[in-house]
């Protein structure tokens, strides 16, 4: 995967009301054979997304096609709370990156999926439960409402006003503003640490 940064993005945003969506749902255990991250995508939310037979269910709300038209195609994902729980797998986060979401919204993470996406360069995002309501309710009113999620000075803001600030750990978020994984993370540091070596020698 090419190196990605993260500063600013607005986009719609697509609501998932779902509570406790584990990692299974996310992206099913029978699609786990790749060992590569390209190509989960199109298995995100697989059983929720697809008939049996093959084609999509319309109902579905991956499957609109007016959050991912025009200049602001969505790519952020606003889910309910406790998303990502179940097992340790990476490919819940490959799918998530793949499919062409950046962000991820919700009340909860489960710390395992949230490590996994900072490590996939996707953000996730953790409000409060009244916060999360007011996304979904202005989403339910206005589909096409612009959220802009800005990791700089970590705030999340509706084009209706509302906004709110969130957390994050400070060497992800390095990491994420420069496009570091952590060999790149260390090899930054090295003019640091060679001064400290250089210091430290007897």
């Amino acid at each position: 995967m090419s190196k990605e940064t993260f500063h600013t993005l607005t986009t719609k945003a697509v609501p998932l009301s779902i509570e406790n969506i584990d990692t299974d749902q996310i992206i099913p255990a029978r699609f786990l054979k790749a060992t590569t991250r390209e190509g989960f995508g199109e298995n995100l939310f697989r059983d929720w997304s697809y008939n049996p037979d093959g084609t999509r269910k319309s109902d579905f709300v991956l499957n609109n096609p007016s959050y991912y038209t025009g200049e602001y195609g969505a790519q952020i994902l606003v889910a309910g709370r406790n998303f990502g729980m179940g097992s340790s797998r990476e490919h819940a986060a490959w799918a998530i990156h793949d499919f062409g979401f950046r962000v991820v919204v919700s009340s909860f993470f489960a710390d395992i999926f949230r490590n996994n996406a900072l490590n996939t360069f996707v953000l996730p995002v953790q409000v409060s439960e009244t916060f999360l309501g007011t996304i979904f309710k202005q989403l339910a009113v206005n589909p096409d409402t612009l959220v802009t999620v800005d990791l700089p000075s970590q705030t999340i803001s509706l084009a209706t006003g509302e906004s709110e600030q969130f957390a994050i750990n400070t060497y992800k978020k390095t990491c994420l503003l420069n496009g570091y994984d952590d060999i790149d993370y260390l090899l930054s540091l090295k003019n640091e640490i060679t001064q400290f070596d250089l210091a430290h020698t007897i």
